[in-house]
């Protein structure tokens, strides 16, 4: 059967030399200035039968601009998902396993090594920049910028700019109580081990709060916010609790369900600098979290 081509929703023909996005913005009707500057991202839009992603690709008089249904624009080549992209910025939903930035070990693997190498693709000279970090065992929400001045941006004052960050922990068996704020002093060995301590120097006030969203099957699933970001902070509670997240062997689990880390970066909210307005980023937890609490797999050493 021949192949069915992608069909065109035509745009306009261009009567002044101009560039693409500001083209767009004043031609595309019913969608938004950020709803446009998506879809141009997204490889929604042609001029002359040919993609471009550009936002300041050059219009000449006759050009033709065209639409793609979002369904058939090419998808991007990357192994996990784009949650939202703009021309500064660029949301992940980064997959257990995977650094976010190189280490002594690992320097290709990364989601910033991939993104990098997703941005030459598009643009020439793209780059990304890394605004804050999740580490490797966990999956969720990861915010790049895609110039400098946008990294320093969002960094600057980070800790009052982030407004909530929600994790999703699978712990093993239910706790106690099915809601509660943890406060600790957390110290790390010279192996780098966070533990809980007493006050002094060298420890750092560390808080979590946490509430019991389901359970059952040994495990219970918990939606959990971070008042302090501390390296380890939720591992580190959940192990003082006696309900170690699952597959967290080196806070003490005895199971390893799905083979990872049970935990995942849910819902970033913050303060966009660029705009002063308030911003939320979300990823949806595995289904098997959920299926866990309901005694859909049983626990495995």
């Amino acid at each position: 059967m021949p192949e069915k081509k992608n069909r065109l929703t035509p745009v306009g023909i261009v009567e002044e030399e101009t560039t693409l996005l500001p083209y767009l913005l004043t031609h595309v009707e019913g969608k938004s200035r950020n709803n446009i500057k998506s879809m141009l991202s997204g490889g929604q839009f042609r001029v002359n039968g040919k993609n471009y992603t550009r936002f300041d690709h050059p219009l000449v008089p006759g050009d033709k601009v065209g639409i793609i249904p979002r369904q058939a624009a090419p998808a991007a080549e990357l192994p996990f998902p784009v949650l939202y992209e703009d021309r500064d910025i660029i949301v992940i939903d980064k997959p257990a396993g995977l650094l976010t930035i190189a280490n002594e070990k690992e320097k290709v693997r990364t989601a910033y090594h991939i993104l990098t190498d997703y941005m030459r693709e598009k643009e020439k000279n793209g780059r990304v920049f890394v605004v804050h970090r999740l580490d490797r065992d966990t999956s969720g929400v990861v915010l790049f910028a895609k110039n400098e001045e946008t990294k320093l941006a969002f960094q600057e004052d980070w800790e009052h700019r982030v407004l909530r960050r929600g994790y999703r922990a699978l712990v093993e068996g239910v706790p106690e109580k099915s809601r509660d704020r943890i406060v600790s002093y957390l110290r790390e060995t010279r192996t780098h081990l966070v533990y809980s301590g007493p006050p002094g120097r060298d420890a750092k006030e560390a808080i979590t709060r946490y509430q019991v969203l389901s359970s059952g099957g040994g495990y219970a699933l918990l939606e959990v916010d971070l008042e302090t970001g501390r390296k380890n902070q939720i591992r580190v509670h959940m192990a003082d609790m006696g309900h170690p997240i699952a597959g967290d062997r080196q806070y003490g689990a005895r199971t390893r369900p799905l083979g990872r880390l049970c935990l995942h970066a849910h819902e970033l909210t913050l303060t966009d600098p660029r705009t002063g307005g308030e911003r939320t980023f979300s990823a949806k937890e595995p289904a098997a979290f959920r299926r866990l609490c309901r005694g859909g797999d049983k626990p495995q050493d």
